[in-house]
């Protein structure tokens, strides 16, 4: 690869990232369904503890839950007439229909159904004071319920003397209104949809007395609802009686004022049928009318009669002229007139047959005149009779006018009274009708409600039910026991995978150290695994490329908070790369709590406080260990002031002198960063910072914080160990993205062999 040795450095460094997060999820990804379950796995033993609380929990209820049976009876209930309640109703006999809500009459029977005298009533007959599960006592028990209760007596027996006697279940109660309490209790009411059937059930620990209890009821609830009707129909046959009696003395009284008040009036007239007044009226009337179209006509002929002039003859008056007996005689004037002319063509004046002729012409003329008079006379006398007649019929009419009106202000009381009596009879009969109604249907003893199936003794409990309760538990357990394991993984806000490193937390990631059992391992003891050693020597791989190209590079190795195992990956680091041949100083600057001599079996006497201090040389204070390649620096004696020493003149030119001198590698142990700044104030004289997390025990805003505080004060964080990771219990996430699973098989393979 071309280029400076620092940008080949850089360059690599830049690929391992690459290839790290191209294995592995990206951060904001959705999780894979194995790392779910990871999760699982990884929190099995409380998972596993609630599943098997649940289950043993519901399962031991189940068992000590006294079996109960359901029996159940089925009635019909029709909508009552409203003619047999107690009020009479509409009294109007035309009006035969009107609605009613059937929900609330249904409403109203389920309550009774369901209500304290129905309950007496069974109670009373059944004798249930006197039943154990109505009395107090309770119904029976199981017999894993009465082995856990003898159980329990006999390991409280000891303690029973500290107890006082006295502390006893009270008396059973056996209150009236106790039973009947507990019996409606255990009563249900259903209508079944869409028809009139209810279904009405019981629950009892015994079957026989669940199957008599809803059986008895049902009885008792249709024996009720008869009796409650016939006592209806009685009350309200007792009150038409005595309406009846009452309204007959009504209408008697009111007919009675009718006809007393007629004959007092002197107005028989006042009844339709007896009214001549208004037929007598109507008679003059008409009778008036024609008087007076008489008397018109009669007026005009006469009134022909006297405008005559003296020389015109009335017989000129079509009345007169077409009289029978005028016009008779004026034929016999002409026949003379005839005979008189055909004489005297013939003879003379004197001769006797026309003498004769005129004598018997003067005789008829006479006799017409006469006739006219007569005929003019009876004009008059007929226009004088008929406006005679119609004065005296318009008199009449005047007087049968007043009577009338008479007669009609009379009436105005007469119709009061007529109405009065008319109602009170209307209501009579109607009474009287719903009477006879009311006496057919209390002798018909008719009931709409009836029992259609009796209850049949049930043949099994419908609880406890076993297997369901237990796949209910199974169901229950897994959602519960998993709905916790991923709660707590929620609120559990530790770092636990590089996952969390690299995404949550936006560090580089160095390598993984693996837990071990058994304290703080070192990798030169042989009793070390496999993998943690492994980790170690990956760790020192990432570590080279990731330190820069200088000829001696000074890493600080520090974390967060105490007890996160930054001592033990110093130690470790430094072993490991003296191992690979280089020359390294583990200077151990935690001067507060210092633990690299406990860690690699040394004694902490001369140490970086008396360098700094001046009271020994670096020579002097630096001791081999077991690796020739590796020195050690202790810590020393603990300063009264561990942060000005580290911060001062004489550590940075120890650091300087270090990367001058023969060491490659300068590995430096501080305290935790947040607690003290000891590592803060030797941050910025090192190459960089190796920032060292507790998988699962440190949590992540403290991972945040030390990052920043690194950052605030100039350093270079190379990035961070992950250490103590618990590979088995995580084994499927890092079995998926790290092959730990592979690498183990190798490790016993390579052992074998």
């Amino acid at each position: 690869m071309d280029g400076p040795p620092q940008q080949q450095v850089g360059v690599r460094r830049q690929e391992l990232r690459n290839a790290h997060a191209r294995s592995r999820p990206e951060s904001g990804q959705g999780s894979h369904l194995v790392d779910q379950l990871n999760v699982i796995h990884k929190h099995r033993g409380l998972a596993v503890s609630i599943f098997l609380l649940i289950v043993l929990a519901v399962m031991l209820r189940t068992y000590t839950t006294t079996p109960l049976y359901h029996a159940q009876a089925r009635l019909m209930i029709d909508m009552d007439d409203e003619r047999t309640e107690p009020l009479v109703g509409v009294l109007n006999n035309n009006q035969t229909t009107y609605w009613r809500d059937p929900q609330v009459y249904y409403q109203t029977q389920y309550r009774i159904l369901t209500g304290h005298e129905i309950g007496r009533r069974v109670v009373q007959r059944l004798n249930l004071a006197r039943v154990p599960e109505f009395s107090g006592e309770g119904a029976p028990s199981t017999e894993l319920k009465r082995t856990l209760s003898t159980i329990a007596s006999r390991a409280t027996a000891p303690f029973a003397k500290y107890f006082p006697t006295s502390l006893t279940r009270a008396d059973s109660a056996t209150d009236e209104s106790e039973v009947i309490g507990r019996f409606l209790g255990r009563v249900s009411v259903d209508a079944v949809p869409n028809s009139r059937l209810v279904d009405v059930g019981f629950v009892s620990a015994d079957p026989g007395f669940a199957m008599l209890a809803v059986n008895t009821l049902a009885d008792e609830y249709v024996q009720q609802n008869l009796e409650l009707r016939r006592q209806n129909m009685v009350s309200s046959l007792a009150w038409l009686s005595q309406e009846l009696v009452k309204q007959q003395k009504k209408v008697e009284d009111s007919e009675r004022a009718m006809a007393q008040y007629r004959e007092d009036q002197n107005a028989l007239s006042l009844e339709e049928r007896q009214n001549i007044v208004v037929a007598r009226l109507n008679q003059l009337n008409d009778a008036v009318t024609k008087a007076k179209t008489n008397r018109v006509q009669k007026q005009a002929l006469y009134d022909q009669v006297k405008t005559l002039d003296a020389d015109v003859s009335p017989d000129t008056i079509p009345a007169i002229l077409q009289n029978p007996y005028i016009q008779a005689i004026k034929t016999r004037l002409a026949e003379l007139q005839r005979e008189r002319a055909t004489l005297l063509e013939r003879y003379g004046e004197k001769y006797p047959e026309v003498l004769k002729v005129n004598a018997s012409y003067q005789d008829a003329s006479k006799q017409l005149q006469t006739e006219i008079a007569k005929a003019v006379e009876a004009i008059r006398n007929d226009y004088e009779s008929a406006a005679f007649e119609e004065r005296t019929l318009n008199a009449e009419l005047d007087d049968q006018k007043a009577a009338a009106m008479d007669l009609n202000r009379k009436s105005v009381s007469y119709t009061v009274l007529e109405r009065d009596a008319k109602s009170n009879r209307l209501v009579y009969e109607s009474l009287l009708q719903r009477e006879k109604e009311l006496q057919v249907m209390a002798n018909s003893r008719g009931n709409n409600v009836s029992v259609t199936d009796h209850a049949e003794r049930p043949g099994a409990p419908f609880v406890p039910t076993p297997g369901r309760d237990l796949i209910l538990a199974i169901v229950a357990g897994m959602v519960l026991s998993l709905g916790l394991v991923f709660f707590v993984e929620h609120l559990d806000d530790t770092v636990k995978s590089p996952d969390d490193v690299t995404g949550a937390l936006n560090l580089p990631l160095l390598g993984l150290a693996p837990k071990v059992a058994g304290g703080s391992p070192l990798v030169s003891s042989p009793d070390v695994p496999h993998e943690f050693a492994e980790a170690l020597r990956a760790l020192r791989t990432s570590l080279i490329f990731s330190s820069g190209a200088e000829s001696t590079r000074v890493i600080m190795v520090t974390s967060a908070q105490p007890l996160e195992g930054k001592t033990t990956i110093a130690c470790n680091l430094a072993l490991v790369l003296a191992v690979g041949g280089a020359r390294v100083l583990l200077i151990d600057a935690d001067m507060r709590r210092p633990g690299v001599h406990r860690a690699l079996g040394l004694e902490d006497s001369t140490g970086l406080s008396h360098v700094l201090t001046g009271q020994a040389r670096m020579d002097e204070a630096c001791v081999p260990v077991e690796h020739p390649g590796l020195l050690v620096l202790r810590a020393g004696l603990p300063p009264p002031n561990p942060s000005e020493l580290l911060g001062s003149e004489a550590m940075r030119t120890l650091i300087e002198q270090t990367k001058n001198g023969r060491f490659e590698w300068v590995i430096v142990d501080t305290p935790p960063l947040l607690p003290v700044t000891d590592a803060v104030v030797l941050s910025s004289l090192v190459s960089g910072v190796a920032l060292v997390v507790g998988s699962e025990t440190t949590l992540r805003q403290h991972v945040v914080r030390a990052a920043d505080t690194l950052a605030n004060s100039g350093a270079r964080l190379i990035g961070a160990v992950l250490n103590r990771v618990n590979f088995d219990r995580n084994r499927y996430y890092y079995a998926r993205y790290y092959g730990y699973r592979n690498r183990n098989g190798y490790y016993t393979s390579a052992e074998k062999s």
